[in-house]
């Protein structure tokens, strides 16, 4: 199964993105922590050129840590500085900051060496959309200035925040590629909320996340729903929908119901701290 989803206005993101490395210093790739590697956007490496790049990977209270250690470490080798953060944390966003800082100082102490005019150092921010951007943005310039929403896509264009006057940032709108060549991907970006509910059929995408939480997170499965393991998927949602209340008239088990009880459970830290993936 290929999963298509590219809206015309990601399409001209894109090409403004490309277009508008030009006017900054280096690159702040957000991904969401449960996911580093799905929440990527391969269609940027082309377009990045020789930017320096720094990793965010966001919403780090909602992954395993000890899942995020090895995501850190594994950007970190491969030449990007990272950082995991929790948006709402001052300490984390100050993080961000001096991170920043100093990727930026570097470019501009070589614009000195040349004789340029000092300024300000200048990043743009990329992301898929519902990663957190719009979030972080606000926090770096302590005030609203981005618009917020827990739908994909919230931000429409580009504009320039000064960040505690340390460096000018370009927000852009979050952008995803045209299509997801392995199914897996598709199905972790739809667990954690970062595509639209509409993309795929709920039920299996809570399906996807019962297996996995069976496979890799066992004891959460026992902890919020009361059983560890199931022999079918069908009997995971009948349990599930007893507990939960999830009936309908003559006792039956509304399966859309299920459904939403897992990934809200999932998307609000209720299951517990899960990652999706591995660097290996």
């Amino acid at each position: 199964m290929t999963i298509q989803w590219y809206p015309g206005h990601m399409a001209k993101a894109k090409r403004e993105a490309s277009e508008n490395l030009k006017l900054v210093d280096f690159v702040i790739e957000l991904v969401d922590a449960r996911a580093p590697l799905s929440s990527q956007n391969p269609m940027l490496h082309g377009i990045l050129q020789d930017k320096p790049k720094m990793m965010v990977l966001m919403k780090k209270d909602l992954a395993d840590p000890k899942v995020t250690k090895e995501w850190l470490d594994h950007f970190k080798e491969n030449g990007f500085p990272s950082i995991a953060i929790e948006a709402n944390n001052k300490q984390d966003i100050q993080a961000v900051i001096n991170l920043g800082k100093t990727i930026g100082n570097e470019k501009i102490e070589k614009l000195k060496a040349k004789g340029v005019r000092p300024r300000a150092s200048r990043a743009m921010i990329l992301g898929i959309p519902n990663v957190g951007k719009s979030t972080l943005i606000n926090r770096l310039a302590n005030k609203s200035i981005a618009k917020t929403g827990d739908k994909p896509g919230v931000t429409k264009k580009q504009q320039w925040i000064k960040v505690k006057n340390e460096f000018d940032l370009l927000d852009t709108p979050g952008i995803l590629w045209p299509k997801f060549e392995e199914e897996e991907v598709g199905y972790r970006l739809a667990s954690i909320g970062t595509i639209k509910d509409q993309i795929l059929p709920t039920e299996d995408v809570a399906a996807y996340v019962l297996d996995y939480l069976q496979a890799y997170y066992p004891s959460m499965l026992e902890e919020r729903y009361g059983f560890e393991s199931y022999d079918d998927i069908m009997t995971a949602f009948e349990l599930i929908g007893k507990k939960r209340g999830c009936l309908e008239s003559g006792g039956r088990i509304n399966f859309d119901k299920v459904s939403d009880v897992i990934l809200q459970d999932l998307r609000n830290g209720k299951l517990g701290l899960i990652s999706f993936e591995r660097p290996e």
